[in-house]
Protein backbone atom coordinates (compact mmCIF):
# COMPACT_ATOMS: atom_id res chain seq x y z
CA UNK A 1 0.00 0.00 0.00
CA UNK A 2 3.06 1.87 0.58
CA UNK A 3 4.60 1.58 -2.46
CA UNK A 4 0.97 2.17 -4.28
CA UNK A 5 0.88 5.32 -2.59
CA UNK A 6 4.07 7.27 -3.57
CA UNK A 7 3.04 6.40 -7.13
CA UNK A 8 -0.31 8.19 -7.15
CA UNK A 9 1.95 11.49 -5.07
CA UNK A 10 4.35 10.49 -8.19
CA UNK A 11 1.39 10.64 -10.68
CA UNK A 12 0.22 13.65 -9.43
CA UNK A 13 3.31 15.76 -9.14
CA UNK A 14 3.98 14.92 -12.78
CA UNK A 15 0.90 16.48 -13.97
CA UNK A 16 0.29 19.27 -11.26
CA UNK A 17 1.56 22.18 -12.92
CA UNK A 18 -0.64 21.84 -15.93
CA UNK A 19 -3.33 20.83 -13.48
CA UNK A 20 -3.14 24.04 -11.55
CA UNK A 21 -3.06 25.65 -14.84
CA UNK A 22 -6.35 24.19 -15.68
CA UNK A 23 -8.18 25.22 -11.94
CA UNK A 24 -6.47 28.88 -12.78
CA UNK A 25 -8.31 28.73 -16.37
CA UNK A 26 -11.01 28.04 -15.02
CA UNK A 27 -11.40 30.21 -11.92
CA UNK A 28 -10.74 33.15 -14.30
CA UNK A 29 -12.71 32.97 -16.71
CA UNK A 30 -15.83 32.02 -15.04
CA UNK A 31 -15.25 35.33 -12.52
CA UNK A 32 -14.80 37.76 -15.41
CA UNK A 33 -17.55 35.80 -17.16
CA UNK A 34 -20.29 36.63 -14.32
CA UNK A 35 -18.52 40.12 -14.40
CA UNK A 36 -19.51 40.48 -18.31
CA UNK A 37 -22.35 38.82 -18.44
CA UNK A 38 -24.48 40.77 -15.68
CA UNK A 39 -22.10 44.41 -16.51
CA UNK A 40 -23.76 43.09 -20.40
CA UNK A 41 -27.49 42.35 -19.15
CA UNK A 42 -27.16 45.99 -16.81
CA UNK A 43 -26.01 47.42 -20.05
CA UNK A 44 -29.02 46.32 -21.75
CA UNK A 45 -31.28 47.24 -19.31
CA UNK A 46 -29.72 51.24 -19.34
CA UNK A 47 -30.08 51.47 -23.38
CA UNK A 48 -33.92 50.29 -23.04
CA UNK A 49 -34.58 52.43 -20.42
CA UNK A 50 -32.93 55.78 -21.76
CA UNK A 51 -33.22 54.81 -26.03
CA UNK A 52 -37.05 53.10 -26.01
CA UNK A 53 -38.43 54.58 -22.82
CA UNK A 54 -39.11 51.60 -21.00
CA UNK A 55 -40.28 51.39 -17.64
CA UNK A 56 -38.21 48.64 -15.06
CA UNK A 57 -41.41 46.41 -15.13
CA UNK A 58 -41.41 46.92 -18.93
CA UNK A 59 -37.69 45.80 -19.29
CA UNK A 60 -38.57 42.41 -17.06
CA UNK A 61 -41.37 41.26 -18.67
CA UNK A 62 -39.77 41.99 -22.27
CA UNK A 63 -36.34 40.28 -21.44
CA UNK A 64 -36.83 38.54 -18.21
CA UNK A 65 -34.35 38.72 -14.98
CA UNK A 66 -31.25 37.44 -15.03
CA UNK A 67 -30.20 34.41 -13.06
CA UNK A 68 -27.20 32.36 -12.23
CA UNK A 69 -28.84 29.41 -14.17
CA UNK A 70 -28.46 31.78 -17.13
CA UNK A 71 -24.87 32.08 -16.46
CA UNK A 72 -24.29 28.15 -16.00
CA UNK A 73 -25.22 27.52 -20.11
CA UNK A 74 -23.21 30.31 -21.12
CA UNK A 75 -20.17 29.20 -23.21
CA UNK A 76 -17.88 31.76 -20.15
CA UNK A 77 -18.69 28.54 -17.38
CA UNK A 78 -18.87 25.80 -20.08
CA UNK A 79 -16.02 26.62 -21.76
CA UNK A 80 -13.30 25.79 -18.76
CA UNK A 81 -15.37 22.53 -17.79
CA UNK A 82 -15.17 21.50 -21.19
CA UNK A 83 -11.15 22.48 -21.89
CA UNK A 84 -10.82 20.57 -18.62
CA UNK A 85 -12.70 17.53 -19.54
CA UNK A 86 -10.88 17.60 -22.79
CA UNK A 87 -7.43 18.23 -21.52
CA UNK A 88 -8.17 14.95 -19.08
CA UNK A 89 -9.12 12.85 -21.69
CA UNK A 90 -6.16 13.19 -23.75
CA UNK A 91 -3.78 12.59 -20.36
CA UNK A 92 -5.41 9.40 -20.03
CA UNK A 93 -3.89 8.20 -22.92
CA UNK A 94 -0.91 10.61 -22.28
CA UNK A 95 -0.37 9.24 -18.86
CA UNK A 96 1.32 5.81 -20.45
CA UNK A 97 2.54 7.27 -23.77
CA UNK A 98 4.54 9.57 -21.74
CA UNK A 99 7.07 7.45 -20.24
CA UNK A 100 7.67 5.67 -23.86
CA UNK A 101 7.89 8.48 -25.80
CA UNK A 102 10.98 10.72 -25.68
CA UNK A 103 14.70 10.60 -25.82
CA UNK A 104 15.04 9.08 -22.27
CA UNK A 105 11.75 6.44 -22.25
CA UNK A 106 11.13 6.11 -18.62
CA UNK A 107 8.72 3.18 -19.00
CA UNK A 108 11.91 0.61 -17.97
CA UNK A 109 12.38 2.44 -14.65
CA UNK A 110 9.15 2.84 -14.17
CA UNK A 111 7.91 -0.86 -14.15
CA UNK A 112 11.64 -2.48 -12.56
CA UNK A 113 10.55 -0.80 -9.60
CA UNK A 114 10.61 -2.87 -6.39
CA UNK A 115 6.40 -3.15 -6.33
CA UNK A 116 3.95 -5.02 -8.33
CA UNK A 117 3.34 -3.77 -12.02
CA UNK A 118 -0.39 -3.90 -10.99
CA UNK A 119 0.13 -0.80 -8.51
CA UNK A 120 2.10 1.25 -11.38
CA UNK A 121 -1.84 1.06 -13.39
CA UNK A 122 -3.96 1.42 -10.42
CA UNK A 123 -1.78 4.71 -9.43
CA UNK A 124 -2.56 5.54 -12.95
CA UNK A 125 -6.43 5.34 -12.84
CA UNK A 126 -6.12 6.79 -9.10
CA UNK A 127 -4.56 9.82 -10.07
CA UNK A 128 -7.15 10.40 -13.12
CA UNK A 129 -9.56 9.79 -11.05
CA UNK A 130 -8.37 12.43 -8.21
CA UNK A 131 -8.07 14.79 -10.97
CA UNK A 132 -11.50 14.55 -12.00
CA UNK A 133 -12.86 15.05 -7.95
CA UNK A 134 -10.29 17.73 -7.58
CA UNK A 135 -11.84 20.10 -10.28
CA UNK A 136 -15.15 18.85 -9.65
CA UNK A 137 -14.52 20.35 -5.81
CA UNK A 138 -13.22 23.84 -7.11
CA UNK A 139 -16.57 23.94 -9.26
CA UNK A 140 -18.39 23.42 -6.37
CA UNK A 141 -16.81 25.97 -4.14
CA UNK A 142 -16.61 28.74 -7.27
CA UNK A 143 -20.73 28.24 -7.72
CA UNK A 144 -21.98 30.16 -4.60
CA UNK A 145 -18.60 32.72 -5.52
CA UNK A 146 -20.03 33.35 -8.65
CA UNK A 147 -23.66 33.51 -7.30
CA UNK A 148 -22.15 36.60 -5.16
CA UNK A 149 -20.52 38.22 -7.42
CA UNK A 150 -24.26 38.19 -9.16
CA UNK A 151 -25.89 39.44 -6.59
CA UNK A 152 -23.40 42.44 -5.93
CA UNK A 153 -23.52 43.40 -9.25
CA UNK A 154 -26.95 42.87 -10.50
CA UNK A 155 -29.48 45.23 -8.28
CA UNK A 156 -32.17 42.74 -6.61
CA UNK A 157 -35.06 43.37 -8.82
CA UNK A 158 -33.29 42.56 -11.94
CA UNK A 159 -32.53 39.42 -10.55
CA UNK A 160 -34.08 35.92 -9.85
CA UNK A 161 -31.57 34.42 -6.64
CA UNK A 162 -31.50 30.46 -6.98
CA UNK A 163 -29.94 28.18 -4.14
CA UNK A 164 -26.91 26.00 -5.10
CA UNK A 165 -29.36 22.95 -5.40
CA UNK A 166 -31.84 24.89 -7.84
CA UNK A 167 -28.89 25.76 -9.55
CA UNK A 168 -27.38 22.09 -9.97
CA UNK A 169 -30.40 21.17 -11.39
CA UNK A 170 -29.33 22.01 -14.68
CA UNK A 171 -29.43 18.60 -17.02
CA UNK A 172 -25.51 18.45 -17.37
CA UNK A 173 -24.57 19.57 -13.80
CA UNK A 174 -26.86 16.92 -12.54
CA UNK A 175 -23.71 14.41 -14.06
CA UNK A 176 -21.35 16.32 -12.28
CA UNK A 177 -22.92 16.76 -9.20
CA UNK A 178 -25.06 13.85 -8.62
CA UNK A 179 -28.47 13.97 -6.13
CA UNK A 180 -27.53 10.45 -4.22
CA UNK A 181 -24.49 8.43 -2.97
CA UNK A 182 -25.93 5.67 -5.49
CA UNK A 183 -25.87 7.99 -8.52
CA UNK A 184 -22.54 9.17 -7.46
CA UNK A 185 -21.10 5.31 -6.69
CA UNK A 186 -22.90 5.07 -10.51
CA UNK A 187 -21.43 8.39 -12.85
CA UNK A 188 -18.12 8.36 -11.15
CA UNK A 189 -17.89 4.23 -11.54
CA UNK A 190 -18.99 4.11 -14.74
CA UNK A 191 -16.18 7.02 -15.68
CA UNK A 192 -13.63 5.22 -13.50
CA UNK A 193 -14.12 1.93 -15.37
CA UNK A 194 -14.23 3.44 -18.90
CA UNK A 195 -10.59 4.54 -17.83
CA UNK A 196 -9.43 1.20 -17.06
CA UNK A 197 -10.53 -0.03 -20.28
CA UNK A 198 -9.01 2.40 -22.47
CA UNK A 199 -5.90 1.78 -20.13
CA UNK A 200 -6.31 -1.74 -20.83
CA UNK A 201 -6.35 -1.12 -24.58
CA UNK A 202 -3.40 1.03 -24.53
CA UNK A 203 -1.49 -1.63 -22.93
CA UNK A 204 -2.66 -3.70 -25.65
CA UNK A 205 -1.08 -1.53 -28.29
CA UNK A 206 2.42 -1.13 -26.15
CA UNK A 207 2.29 -5.16 -25.81
CA UNK A 208 1.85 -6.07 -29.40
CA UNK A 209 2.63 -3.08 -31.59
CA UNK A 210 0.93 -2.37 -34.92
CA UNK A 211 -1.63 -5.74 -34.23
CA UNK A 212 -2.04 -3.89 -30.62
CA UNK A 213 -3.68 -1.03 -32.56
CA UNK A 214 -6.49 -3.55 -33.88
CA UNK A 215 -6.76 -5.88 -30.41
CA UNK A 216 -7.16 -2.60 -28.49
CA UNK A 217 -10.03 -1.32 -30.88
CA UNK A 218 -11.31 -5.28 -30.67
CA UNK A 219 -11.59 -5.40 -26.74
CA UNK A 220 -12.83 -1.39 -26.40
CA UNK A 221 -15.90 -2.66 -29.19
CA UNK A 222 -16.45 -6.32 -27.05
CA UNK A 223 -16.72 -4.59 -23.49
CA UNK A 224 -18.98 -2.18 -24.94
CA UNK A 225 -21.10 -4.75 -26.60
CA UNK A 226 -21.36 -6.68 -23.28
CA UNK A 227 -22.19 -3.76 -21.38
CA UNK A 228 -24.86 -3.74 -23.73
CA UNK A 229 -25.93 -7.46 -23.74
CA UNK A 230 -28.49 -7.53 -20.60
CA UNK A 231 -30.51 -4.68 -22.55
CA UNK A 232 -29.72 -6.59 -25.81
CA UNK A 233 -30.71 -9.53 -24.95
CA UNK A 234 -33.97 -8.37 -23.00
CA UNK A 235 -35.08 -6.36 -25.92
CA UNK A 236 -34.49 -8.95 -28.82
CA UNK A 237 -34.54 -12.40 -27.10
CA UNK A 238 -37.06 -12.35 -24.23
CA UNK A 239 -39.24 -9.91 -25.47
CA UNK A 240 -38.77 -7.33 -22.64
CA UNK A 241 -38.92 -9.79 -19.84
CA UNK A 242 -36.92 -8.38 -17.29
CA UNK A 243 -38.70 -5.01 -14.83
CA UNK A 244 -36.35 -1.81 -15.16
CA UNK A 245 -34.78 -1.95 -11.66
CA UNK A 246 -33.77 -5.72 -12.26
CA UNK A 247 -32.57 -4.09 -16.14
CA UNK A 248 -30.67 -1.79 -13.88
CA UNK A 249 -28.59 -4.75 -11.68
CA UNK A 250 -27.82 -6.36 -14.81
CA UNK A 251 -26.12 -3.78 -16.58
CA UNK A 252 -24.31 -2.55 -13.39
CA UNK A 253 -23.47 -6.29 -12.89
CA UNK A 254 -22.09 -6.42 -16.59
CA UNK A 255 -20.39 -2.88 -15.99
CA UNK A 256 -18.46 -4.39 -12.76
CA UNK A 257 -17.35 -7.22 -14.72
CA UNK A 258 -15.99 -5.32 -17.17
CA UNK A 259 -13.80 -3.08 -15.07
CA UNK A 260 -12.74 -6.15 -13.22
CA UNK A 261 -11.79 -7.75 -16.36
CA UNK A 262 -10.14 -4.74 -17.66
CA UNK A 263 -8.36 -4.85 -14.35
CA UNK A 264 -7.32 -8.13 -14.65
CA UNK A 265 -6.34 -8.18 -18.54
CA UNK A 266 -3.87 -4.74 -17.95
CA UNK A 267 -2.08 -6.97 -15.17
CA UNK A 268 -1.52 -9.82 -17.18
CA UNK A 269 -0.22 -7.85 -20.30
CA UNK A 270 2.05 -5.49 -17.63
CA UNK A 271 3.45 -8.80 -16.20
CA UNK A 272 3.66 -11.34 -19.39
CA UNK A 273 3.70 -9.14 -22.33
CA UNK A 274 5.00 -5.52 -22.42
CA UNK A 275 8.14 -4.43 -23.56
CA UNK A 276 10.38 -1.47 -22.03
Amino acid sequence: MKRYLKLVNFEFSRFLKLYLVLIGVTVFFQVIGVIFTSKRYLGRAERAMVEDMLSKSDFISQYGKISMIDFVQTLWFMGPIMLSGATLLIYVFFIWYRDWLGKNTFSYRLLVLPTARLNVYLAKATTIFLFVLGLIAVQLVLLPVESRVLQWMVPGEFRNDFTIDEIMNINYLQLLYPKSFMDFILYYGTGLAGVCVVFTAILFERSYRLKGIFLGILYCGITFLFLLSPLLVDEYVLGNYFYPNELFYLVVGAGLVAWAAAIWIGNYLLNKKIRV
